[in-house]
């Protein structure tokens, strides 16, 4: 395990489960000339890639999540949350799931092209597309890319309904579309706030907008008129569950309509880079924090069977579920599955050029 590194959530850099030859840093590279892959420097840059890809709408079927069509603008995140559980999907890049996630990053700048194709094919259903649901659509490097607003601005175009979630204030510089997606019963908005305490927010998502940030973002979002809700995740026992009830009452207050939570899931590579993190931020914590997981997920680290993967089972799981139940309760937030939004305006525009004037 190596010193944590500012603005990074991650501690290492080991490699590809898929690669052959796997390399890691070695404290005494650290200031190692730049373009060794392998070793992170103490201010590690983030380097970009275009991702070619061919088509740009993922499908699930996942009994967990809420909808079955979604869009990934980016692969890999900037936040650099070290819970992610994305982030062994960067082990397909032959990339590591460490610091790799969050420092090297693949752009989708045809997103709107690919996505107006697609929603032009003969028999498309509109079935609800997420935005959030492997990497953030606002992380830092949106600003300039803008590639999740060219997003918003196509499925307004065909009138196709759209869901959110994000950790990125950037939000708020979208409120002119997604006001028009609520206006028309088109989109929704939820806000992922994991803590209120700015200090533990800085080593679990080191690059992710603040606690203060985003619950001004939801407020914003609430004055527009856009049915917003609050994500509490995940939940760390030990770490953060303490703050679960404030996070919903900060959340209401600021507008929210709806809330959930997840506990905190260690799939593959995440089990590690938890792990280092505990090392170094809560030592004495560790093994209190690893034992309580544990007794959710049958005595594992991780449980990846369906309706359960999400929530875990036992006496702490169940313990969470009724304190948020109680909270939702008396903040008169909603729970559960949100109404479903309206997929009869979707219609496929003229094309461009000659085909318009007709």
């Amino acid at each position: 395990m190596h010193p944590p590194i500012k603005g990074r959530g991650a501690l290492s850099n080991h490699g590809s489960r898929f690669l052959r030859l796997a390399t890691d840093a070695s404290p005494e590279f650290v200031d190692a000339e730049p373009g060794d892959e392998a070793v992170p420097a103490r201010h590690p840059a983030t380097t970009l890639h275009v991702d070619a890809a061919r088509t740009i709408i993922s499908r699930n079927d996942s009994p967990d999540v809420p909808f079955g069509q979604s869009i990934n603008p980016y692969r890999g995140c900037e936040h650099g949350c070290v819970y992610c559980y994305a982030r062994p999907t960067h082990a397909y890049l032959d990339h590591s799931p460490g610091l790799d996630f969050e420092t090297q990053i693949y752009t989708k700048p045809d997103a709107a092209r690919l996505l107006d194709a697609e929603l032009r094919r003969p028999g498309y259903r509109p079935d609800p597309i997420h935005l959030g649901a492997n990497t953030d659509p606002y992380q830092p490097l949106e600003r300039e890319a803008k590639i999740t607003r060219q997003i918003l601005e196509k499925l307004l175009e065909f009138g196709h309904p759209v869901t959110v979630l994000t950790k990125g204030a950037l939000i708020e510089r979208d409120l002119d579309l997604l006001a028009e997606f609520a206006r028309r019963g088109l989109g929704r908005v939820a806000i992922s706030i994991t803590t209120l305490e700015a200090g533990l927010k800085r080593t679990l998502e080191p690059r992710a907008a603040s606690p203060a940030a985003r619950l001004r973002a939801l407020a914003a979002l609430a004055a527009a008129g856009i049915p917003t809700a609050v994500l509490v995740a995940p939940v760390i026992p030990a770490v953060n569950d303490h703050e679960l009830e404030a996070i919903l009452a900060a959340a209401a207050a600021a507008g929210a309509r709806r809330a959930g939570w997840i506990l905190l899931r260690l799939p593959r590579e995440v089990r590690g880079l938890m792990a280092e993190w505990l090392a170094a931020h809560r030592p004495l914590a560790a093994g209190r924090v690893m034992s309580l997981l544990r007794s959710t997920r049958g005595g594992r680290d991780s449980d990846p069977r369906f309706h359960s993967r999400m929530r875990g089972e036992g006496a702490y799981a169940d313990l969470i579920e009724r304190r948020f139940d109680a909270a939702v309760r008396r903040l008169g937030l909603e729970a559960g599955p949100a109404p479903p939004l309206d997929a009869s305006q979707f219609r496929v525009p003229a094309s461009g050029g000659q085909l318009a004037l007709w």
